[in-house]
């Protein structure tokens, strides 16, 4: 079954090139394009994509106001923001709005590839630059856990918080663990406040760095 993809960028010759690689792909098939986050808003809702290629700076609305409309609407297709912009405070409003992915427009065309055919499969991706931008960025002791939070999680949230240190969605969680969907997401709320922090990529992150799973 293939990934349908909204291309949501305001150069025409840049969305030309992210579909003719995507084209080289048969499991990834283009939904459509949009020009801004007016219309990409208007094209989520009309062509129901499964992931969106996002870029940050538009004109008439940006991508992350895009993303947060998104999201607020309930849309559950996966959103990476696609842009040039490695600016922490980018990378960290984009992710906490709900951004299932970070990715800069000068990787390699193989290496962007292979991140958007892990997202479409329902894993986590960023540039590898931009893990340890996150990492510093949540290492301050207003946004780091403190030692005691992983006791405060529950048998069942401590096994959720590793399923999403390996970047895993919630449908793919929820299949690992023979659970629904929304148990999936009750949890990983409770987690995140647990733990202090806003959005599920940063708990992957801070995991990680704090060891779990491993």
């Amino acid at each position: 079954m293939s990934t349908a993809i909204l291309i949501v960028d305001d150069h025409p010759l840049f969305r030309r090139g992210v579909r003719q690689l995507l084209e080289m792909d048969p499991e990834l098939a283009i939904a459509g394009e949009a020009a801004d986050g007016e219309a990409a808003i208007e094209a989520a809702a009309r062509l129901a994509p499964t992931l969106i290629l996002m870029d940050l700076n538009m004109a008439r609305r940006n991508g992350l106001e895009a993303l947060r409309t998104l999201r607020e609407q309930g849309v559950e297709a996966r959103i990476v923001m696609l842009t040039v912009s490695d600016a922490e405070e980018d990378v960290v409003a984009a992710l906490r709005a709900g951004a299932d992915g970070y990715l800069l427009k000068d990787m390699e065309p193989e290496d962007l590839l292979a991140a958007i055919k892990e997202a479409a499969e329902g894993r986590m991706t960023i540039s590898p630059q931009l893990a340890n931008l996150l990492a510093r960025a949540l290492s301050g002791p207003r946004t780091a856990p403190g030692d005691d939070a992983l006791d405060s999680l529950t048998a069942r949230e401590g096994e959720i918080l590793r399923a999403l240190s390996r970047g895993l969605s919630n449908k793919l969680i929820a299949r690992q663990l023979a659970i629904s969907e929304g148990t999936v997401k009750v949890h990983v709320k409770n987690l995140l406040k647990k733990l202090g922090l806003r959005s599920r990529v940063e708990a992957a992150v801070w995991a990680v760095q704090a060891g779990v799973g491993t």
